[in-house]
């Protein structure tokens, strides 16, 4: 029973075949070896590897475990007969070992290539991700009671921090990964099912009453959407706090030359600028009806503006606490980067959508997340080099702008 219930959450994730595994492991090993032939090497604490390593799998894994996509496989678990042990042990390892194998073995390869390992350390990093994929689903059980996921999360980062360098710490990870074993013993099934909230905004309907309130609808849906998905919330107040310590490191540079960088840095915010990818009824929708492209991607475009804005916005005040001299160059590349990244974004979810994807987890790694910021980066690095670009840059945003507001008649 656990073998075929195991085999059905595999070839969900991995495909009929599981031709998925050995396309991602080929990557994988292509990246190690490109890096290892390159010969750059960088000293890594021990406990920096086991923090990186943990917090990256557990991160995945419980993206894995709130996608609204598995959550219709496993109803359809739920309702034929089954035992709910090797249900929930099935489940959590096909969901464990995708995160393993599909994510955290390119991180994991990358540290192998540009660190010196010892054969014990490869072993406690292989111990390290099985104990983040419990932890994480264990925890996921106890998300009503979150103070004491909390407590117990803030008690694994501080033993990370404090003990992580010592040989014996694996035998730690050890001891909590059996702690959450007898945790995920005693869960039920349908504690892992993702119970759909009444709060959550329908795009159907809401597209279809565009020609009343276009803009002032579609704003609304956003901004319910945003609300509606706690894990958006988290993504984009890590954002924040990017933006809060960015001035910190950034204090020994050049002060204008450094502040762009820190603008595209802040735009690799994935979850709002995948809206039509992660939810194909909407694109079905927003498609269909007539002038679409106007009508939906102005006000899309404004609320990813918004949440540009604000986390540069922390920046700036950040900066000027802790640097000073914020001037208006500064403030008004904020508003070019913000809104550049957004009009990039919106054009690139609406003529190049994410297609085939399994879980919403490989919408927030996809290698298209990374388009958007490589091309702020490079325009912050052509105005670090030379300041007087940016007034041209931003004729060219309105420019830009003019042919997506002429779209809308």
């Amino acid at each position: 029973m656990m073998k075929m219930t195991g085999k059905a959450f595999a070839k969900k994730l991995f495909g009929e075949k599981y031709e998925r595994l050995p396309r991602t492991l080929f990557m994988d090993v292509i990246v190690f070896w490109g890096l290892y032939i390159a010969g750059f090497q960088v000293q890594i604490a021990s406990f920096v590897r086991v923090l990186m390593i943990s917090a990256f799998t557990a991160g995945v894994m419980w993206q894995a475990l709130s996608s609204k996509d598995n959550a219709a496989e496993l109803q359809h678990m739920l309702m034929l007969p089954h035992r709910c042990r090797e249900l929930v042990f099935s489940y959590v390892a096909a969901l464990g070992v995708y995160a393993i194998l599909t994510k955290t073995g390119l991180l994991f390869a990358v540290l192998l290539s540009i660190s010196a390992w010892k054969p014990i350390e490869i072993m406690g990093m292989v111990i390290c991700m099985i104990h983040a994929v419990l932890m994480a689903a264990a925890v996921y059980d106890l998300r009503k009671y979150w103070y004491a996921g909390g407590l117990w999360i803030a008690g694994i980062v501080t033993a990370i921090l404090l003990l992580g360098s010592r040989t014996w710490f694996c035998l730690l990870l050890l001891v909590n990964s059996l702690f959450a074993i007898l945790i995920l013993w005693k869960a039920d099934g349908y504690a892992f099912y993702r119970w759909e909230s009444k709060k959550h905004p329908p795009g159907i309907p809401l597209c279809q009453g565009l020609p009343q309130r276009k803009r002032a609808s579609l704003l609304r849906y956003f901004f319910r959407y945003l609300s509606c998905h706690k894990n958006y919330l988290l993504n984009t107040a890590v954002m924040w706090c990017v933006a809060l310590v960015l001035p910190y490191f950034f204090r020994e540079m050049a002060g204008l030359s450094v502040i762009p960088v820190g603008f595209a840095i802040l735009s690799l915010n994935t979850p709002i600028c995948i809206l039509l990818s992660c939810d194909p009824d909407l694109e079905q929708a927003v498609r269909f009806l007539p002038g679409q492209i106007g009508c939906f991607c102005i006000p899309y475009c404004l609320f990813i503006f918004l949440c540009n804005i604000a986390a540069d916005v922390i920046f700036l005040l950040s900066w000027q606490i802790q640097n000073g001299s914020v001037t208006v160059q500064m403030i008004l590349g904020a508003v070019f980067f913000a809104l550049q990244s957004a009009v990039l974004s919106v054009l690139l979810e609406w003529f190049y959508p994410i297609r085939g994807w399994k879980i919403e987890s490989d919408l927030w790694h996809h290698p298209r997340k990374y388009v958007v910021p490589v091309v702020m980066l490079l325009l912050a690095g052509a105005v670090s080099s030379c300041p007087v670009l940016l007034p041209v840059l931003l004729a060219l945003l309105a420019v830009e702008a003019t042919v997506l507001l002429s779209s809308r008649r």
